[in-house]
């Protein structure tokens, strides 16, 4: 599993692709510090960005939707192991049995 979203760029690069926004401090990836770049490459052409950059509570909301996802997605990967380890024990494998098959 990829590491948890933990700031808007996560949830910048998901809108659009290709270089649309850029950072006057990447050190410091906060909305104060994000800037719309007013071109970027596509096959070798520069063009215009057609983009324009979202508000800071859109990039607040999106970065805590990403963040709950993950950790739903998280949650229900171990919910979903321990009930198949338990599915397991009930058929009788022990404990380094279901190691043994599951590492």
């Amino acid at each position: 599993m990829a590491d948890r979203p933990n700031n808007i760029e996560d949830y910048l690069v998901r809108l659009h692709s290709h270089q649309w926004f850029t950072w006057t401090n990447s050190k410091s990836k906060v909305y104060a510090n994000l800037r719309l770049t007013p071109e970027y490459g596509i096959g070798g052409e520069m063009v215009s960005n057609p983009h324009s950059l979202p508000t800071e509570q859109e990039c607040t909301d999106g970065l805590t939707q990403l963040q709950t996802d993950f950790d739903d997605r998280k949650t229900k990967q171990e919910t979903d192991k321990a009930s198949a380890n338990a599915k397991l024990q009930a058929l009788g494998l022990t404990d380094d049995e279901i190691t043994a098959i599951t590492k």
